[in-house]
């Protein structure tokens, strides 16, 4: 029993130390083309409207640093916070970020027409550009995207929407980077935003 219990102890003390060793590896080499994110991929070919009414496709999100948030404008907390974040991470980057661009992409194609996001967004700020178009062209964006988004009916007979959080970063050449989580500390957001734009 002596044994037994010896064995269980020395495999559980063996994962952990392999779980750290992990955590550490990932540690050291993200954000580099070694990282498990960058080697993920994100997006397809898609023809949508941004919010001036102009047609945009997939290559809008190459040949620059992108920012890309998936949202909605009824969205009572996150999306608006969002955008506000995002203005400011504009602001605090200046120059360093004057190459950096921003799409926000409606889950909500539905009730979301071009005039309603440019509105929407550039009541925040006119750094983000908003993305719509017809419903099936959407989800297979938010698909491809690996985005959670889904209706959820209220009491009044109307719905909302539950949808993913996080901003993507995409490099100049289209590679995922990572992730700005909501409500991520402003210091850590700006210095992965600095990476992204090949300033820090």
């Amino acid at each position: 029993m002596k044994g037994l219990k010896t064995g269980i102890w020395a495999a559980i003390a063996a994962l952990f130390l392999l779980s750290a060793g992990f955590l550490g590896w990932q540690y050291t080499v993200r954000g580099t083309e070694s990282s498990l994110t960058s080697a993920l991929k994100l997006g397809t070919d898609f023809t949508l409207v941004d919010h001036n009414g102009d047609t945009i496709t997939q290559a809008a999100f190459e040949g620059r640093p992108t920012m890309v948030f998936f949202g909605f404008t009824r969205c009572p907390e996150v999306c608006p916070t969002t955008l506000y974040e995002m203005a400011g991470w504009f602001e605090a980057l200046g120059e360093q970020g004057k190459d950096l661009q921003a799409f926000f992409i409606t889950v909500d194609p539905e009730r979301d027409t071009p005039e309603i996001m440019k509105s929407y967004a550039e009541a925040l700020t006119d750094r983000v550009t908003g993305i719509t178009g017809a419903p099936d062209e959407i989800a297979r964006v938010i698909a491809a995207w690996h985005v959670y988004a889904a209706k959820v009916p209220t009491d009044d007979g109307d719905y909302t929407m539950d949808h993913t959080a996080s901003v993507f970063l995409m490099d100049e050449n289209g590679a995922f980077k990572g992730t700005i989580a909501y409500g991520e500390n402003p210091e850590t957001a700006i210095a992965k935003l600095k990476r992204l734009a090949g300033a820090a």
